[in-house]
């Protein structure tokens, strides 16, 4: 062989040897680099908690603000993220928000209103493994394990001891009632409310006016303004409003006239004008924000319950405002006010819900 074949050969060989321990040499893998110091962890996930609000939204100064409250005082104390949306027009899309919010991960979803109830109980369905609030409804056949929490209130007994002080401020012996959508939940609190005049004063007078008969009842201040300056002419001179929103138009009415007003849901004399606060006697409270706050505290300890809870004056889920502007005002007849309280928790003193235990009501009296 010649040389220079001899040569090439060689080289060949030494290649081959060279891939062949190169192909089983272990390569080792790159160094981890140490976490540099202070180094954040990655965020744990916020608990997300929705809300919608019912006709007339935040901004009400009564039911959906009291809503509010609750929801942003849960936030801070628990840092969840939270959001609140208010469906369109006469609330047409209630349905749609809640499951918007559903398929958008939140883990707690309140519908603030008795309008909610059908929604809620269709969509807390095809969502199982998400909870729902609903304020003021009933959503039939459900028990602890369920889904779903209703939260009501007895508002006619915070009603009746409103009722009394309108009575018992009262210089003309004659009172009235503003509801906003005519329906079983809104004559609560007027049956209540009448009740606890009657109580106090057998032989006072009292009126009685709905906005009207659907939820736009629950966001026009103009019709009851009219229905105020209507009861006012008759005679009325304290006015108690369960209207949402429209309560505006009563309370700007009662004061242009020098008469009481009682707000509702909310202490509606710390959002009143400097003007209108020294004319609110006080303010039926329902302690929508509680509710609200209880139920979230309870869903982030693990300890949320489906089924019905209901406040009352026993557990100051209803009652009166008494604050720095309405104090002198009321002052003289608080000690009633409780005693009247205290008979009602006792059991002393039912009070009616409806009409038909109103009329029974009123046979007591005599």
């Amino acid at each position: 062989m010649k040389i220079r074949e001899l040569l090439a050969l060689s080289l060949v060989v030494l290649l081959v040897l060279g891939l062949v321990a190169g192909c089983g040499q272990k390569v080792d893998a790159p160094a981890e680099e140490p976490a540099s110091e202070g180094q954040e962890e990655p965020e744990e996930k916020k608990i997300k908690v929705g809300l919608v609000y019912d006709i007339g939204g935040r901004g009400d100064l009564s039911f959906n603000d009291s809503a509010y409250a609750g929801l942003k005082r849960a936030e801070q104390d628990f840092g969840l993220e939270v959001t609140d949306l208010e469906p369109s027009g006469g609330g047409e899309d209630r349905e749609q928000l809640l499951r918007l919010l559903a398929e958008d991960g939140y883990d707690l979803i309140f519908g603030v209103g008795f309008m909610f109830t059908d929604h809620i109980a269709k969509v807390a369905e095809e969502f199982p493994d998400v909870k729902f609030g609903l304020i003021d409804g009933a959503v039939e056949d459900i028990d602890s394990s369920s889904n779903i929490s209703c939260l009501m209130f007895k508002e006619h007994e915070g009603s009746f001891l409103v009722g009394a002080a309108a009575a018992l401020k009262s210089e003309s012996g004659k009172v009235g009632f503003i509801g906003g959508m005519k329906s079983p939940l809104i004559e609560r609190f007027e049956y209540g409310y009448l009740a606890g005049a009657k109580y106090a004063n057998p032989n006072v007078e009292t009126f009685s006016d709905y906005v009207g008969t659907t939820g736009d009842a629950f966001k026009d201040p103009v019709k009851a303004k009219e229905l105020a300056l209507k009861q006012i002419k008759a005679g009325g001179d304290v006015l108690y409003h369960a209207s949402g929103a429209s309560g505006i138009g009563m309370i700007e009415a009662a004061t242009a006239n020098k008469k009481l007003s009682i707000g509702v849901d909310s202490d509606q004399s710390l959002t009143a004008t400097d003007e209108q606060k020294p004319f609110i006697l006080t303010s039926m409270m329902k302690r929508v924000d509680n509710s609200v706050y209880e139920t979230i505290k309870a869903f982030v300890e693990g300890k949320f319950e489906g089924g019905y809870r209901v406040f009352g004056l026993d557990d100051d889920g209803v009652g009166y405002a008494v604050n720095e502007f309405n104090e002198e005002l009321i002052s003289d007849i608080q000690p009633k006010l409780d005693e009247l309280k205290a008979k009602v928790i006792k059991g002393e003193i039912k009070v009616p819900a409806d009409k038909n235990e109103y009329e029974e009501f009123l046979t007591t009296l005599k």
